[in-house]
């Protein structure tokens, strides 16, 4: 006999994910970045810890507070490029970036014309 599971509901964050993206066909890239970008800034708290540095080391090489360093491991605040590199070199780590090409679906038009 087939057990029957019960028709889970999405929760709020779900359905919040679901309505940006009919609202925006590009929020569901812009979440993957923050995504992408929070997972960053885990591992170079990781790293952090690893190394035994301080919140309060790392905020002096970085010229800034601690509090500041731990919103930022915290995923607290969407940090800018420059900040994620200040806080990589202040680990004695660099961030590698790149630029790929990403495949863009084509359009109605383009598909009927060929």
């Amino acid at each position: 006999m087939a057990v029957r599971r019960a028709r889970r509901h999405p929760d709020f964050l779900e359905e919040m994910i679901d309505e940006e993206t009919r609202e925006n066909s590009d929020f569901q890239k812009l979440l993957e970045a923050a995504v992408a970008r929070r997972k960053l800034l885990r591992r170079l708290a990781a790293e952090r810890e690893k190394s035994g540095i301080s919140q309060t080391d790392v905020a002096s090489r970085m010229k800034t507070s601690q509090s500041a360093v731990a919103r930022l491991e915290a995923g607290d605040i969407d940090a800018k490029i420059s900040t994620v590199d200040r806080f990589a070199a202040a680990l004695g780590r660099r961030v590698e970036w790149r630029v790929v090409t990403t495949r863009r679906k084509r359009s109605k038009r383009a598909k009927v014309a060929r």
